[in-house]
């Protein structure tokens, strides 16, 4: 599904237009990242938790040469599903 996809399906479900269901997502998507960037947790009851995780630096190979390189540390985004979405898509 694309963000076009999705903003219809919610314009539909809502009975919005399409440009007040585009605005609504990109302030809830607008919402989120800024949250995350701080360092927030966001938990939907429901659907499931969204949050930041640093990946530790780790050592990893060029496939083309096989020399070994050192992959630096990270923040990874992650996403844990709640239980009313882990049934949905059984």
């Amino acid at each position: 599904m694309t963000k076009a996809d999705l903003i219809v399906k919610i314009a539909d479900g809502s009975g919005i237009t399409k440009a007040a269901a585009e605005k609504a997502l990109n302030s809830f998507v607008a919402a989120v990242s800024e949250a995350l960037a701080n360092g927030d947790k966001i938990t939907l009851v429901g659907f499931g938790t969204f949050d930041v995780a640093t990946r530790s630096q780790r050592e990893g190979r060029n496939p083309r040469t096989g020399e070994t390189i050192t992959i630096p540390s990270s923040k990874v985004v992650r996403f844990k599903a709640g239980n009313k979405l882990k049934e949905t898509i059984k």
